[in-house]
């Protein structure tokens, strides 16, 4: 597979992203954590440290998860789920979906089906993946082509347009 300046920029905002996190030791959660990705030393029994890991997510079975959806990811959030696995991701004012190594698919599955009831955003057309702050959600816009919107939580019909796309997004927040 060739490797986009697309993909090298969405690697190393991830990467130095989640390093920070690593390193001023905020990739702890009051929860169970898989075992692939829990780190070899505990210090707290409530608070469990995770690290990222090398993604596991394959073609094929981004195919099947569209396929089961019926929406077809952007390439450039393809590059980014194929990237790492990680519990938390937060650059800026927008948390992304949580991205564990075995509940990748049900973690994103809940954020575009669960969180808000399915007809305020995915049968119009916006697929969630990640939060903003705590206005609402950042949705993929099913007809722009894909293009970002942010979803306001307290007004069911408000959509903002926020980025052209995925990458735009990416390169955007790691600025600020």
């Amino acid at each position: 597979m060739e490797i986009t300046s697309h993909q090298t920029d969405i690697e190393g905002i991830i990467d130095r992203t989640l390093t920070f996190w690593i390193e001023n030791e905020v990739n702890k959660l009051p929860c169970d954590i898989e075992a692939e990705m829990l780190a070899p030393v505990q210090t707290d029994d409530e608070w469990k440290t995770w690290l990222p890991v090398k993604s596991k997510v394959t073609d094929s079975e981004l195919e099947i998860f569209e396929a089961e959806t019926g929406f077809i990811f952007p390439e450039d959030f393809k590059i980014f789920l194929k990237h790492k696995h990680f519990y938390e991701l937060q650059i800026s004012e927008v948390s992304f979906c949580s991205h564990p190594i075995n509940l990748w698919r049900a973690s994103l599955r809940e954020m575009m089906f669960e969180t808000y009831p399915r007809e305020f955003l995915f049968d119009k057309g916006y697929v969630p993946f990640a939060t903003y702050s705590d206005w609402g959600l950042l949705c993929f816009d099913t007809h722009k082509n894909s293009a970002i919107v942010l979803w306001d939580h307290e007004i069911a019909d408000s959509f903002e347009y926020k980025h052209k796309n995925f990458y735009e997004l990416l390169t955007e927040i790691s600025k600020s």
